[in-house]
C-alpha cells in the first residue's frame, strides 16, 4: 500500500518535474515537488498552522477553565470543548499534520536513498554546484534558522502571559525545533534537507499571513460577530 499510493506516485511526480520542467536539475526538482506537495495539502496544513495559533491565543481562557473546574474533570472537560466547538477548534490538528507529513518523510527518504545510486537522475545537484547526494552545513543551517522564525512567529507574545505552561513550552520548543532540525538532517542527504526547508519556508510564509489575519480581526471593534475561527 505504502509503495502503491505514496511512494511510486512521490517518485513519478518527482521525475516528470525533474525531466520536463526543471531541465535535469534535481534540487530545482525538489523545490516544485515541495510547492506540489504543499499546494495538494494546504487546506491540511492551513488548518493545522491556524489552530495551533489559536491555541496559543486561547491559552489564558483554557489555564482560566482549568483552574475553574479543577475539582471537576468532567465538568472541566465539557467547558474546555464548548470552547473548542466555539472557535472550530481541533486541538489535535497539529499532531494530525505531524502524522501526514511522516509518510511523505519517509517516501522521500526512500527515494533519495536508493535513485540517487541509479540511473533515475543523471545529476543530483542543485544549480550545478550543491551535491544532494551529500549533507550540505549551508541548507542544514538555513532549515533550521527558518525552524527557529517558525517556532517564535507560532507564538503570540502579547496575548500568552509569560508565566502560563503554554508559554513555557512554546519557548522550549523554538529551541528544540532547530536543534533537532540539524540532527536529523546532519545524517541524511541534502536532498532531504532542501526538501524540509523549503517546507518550512512555505510553514512560514503561512504563519505570517495566519498571525497578520488574526491580528486584523482582534484589532477590529466594529465587527463584533468576527471570530478567530473564521479565518
Amino acid at each position: 500500500m505504502f509503495q502503491t499510493y505514496i511512494y511510486q506516485p512521490i517518485l513519478a511526480v518527482l521525475v516528470f518535474i525533474y525531466n520536463s520542467v526543471a531541465a535535469q536539475d534535481l534540487g530545482f526538482a525538489i523545490i516544485l515537488l515541495t510547492i506540489v506537495v504543499r499546494v495538494v495539502l494546504l487546506p491540511l496544513f492551513y488548518k493545522g498552522a491556524k489552530d495551533q495559533a489559536l491555541m496559543q491565543r486561547l491559552q489564558p481562557r483554557i489555564e482560566e477553565i482549568q483552574r475553574e473546574h479543577k475539582a471537576d474533570k468532567e465538568q472541566q472537560a465539557k467547558a474546555l470543548m464548548a470552547l473548542y466547538k466555539e472557535h472550530k477548534l481541533n486541538p489535535f490538528s497539529s499532531i494530525f499534520l505531524l502524522i501526514l507529513q511522516l509518510p511523505i518523510f519517509f517516501a522521500l527518504f526512500q527515494i533519495f536513498s536508493r535513485e540517487l545510486a541509479g540511473t533515475v537522475f543523471a545529476t543530483h545537484t542543485l544549480l550545478g554546484f550543491v551535491d544532494l547526494s551529500a549533507k550540505s552545513i549551508p541548507i542544514i543551517l538555513i532549515a533550521a534558522a527558518l525552524q527557529y522564525l517558525q517556532g517564535k512567529l507560532s507564538i503570540p507574545p502579547k496575548t500568552t502571559p509569560a508565566k502560563s505552561s503554554a508559554a513555557a513550552v512554546g519557548k522550549v520548543m523554538i529551541i528544540v525545533g532547530p536543534i533537532l532540525t540539524v540532527v536529523v538532517l546532519m545524517n541524511l542527504p541534502a536532498a532531504l534537507g532542501l526538501y524540509w526547508l523549503i517546507s518550512t519556508l512555505f510553514s512560514v510564509v503561512q504563519q505570517v499571513y495566519i498571525n497578520r489575519a488574526m491580528d486584523r480581526q482582534t484589532a477590529d471593534p466594529k465587527d463584533k460577530r468576527k471570530r478567530i475561527k473564521d479565518i
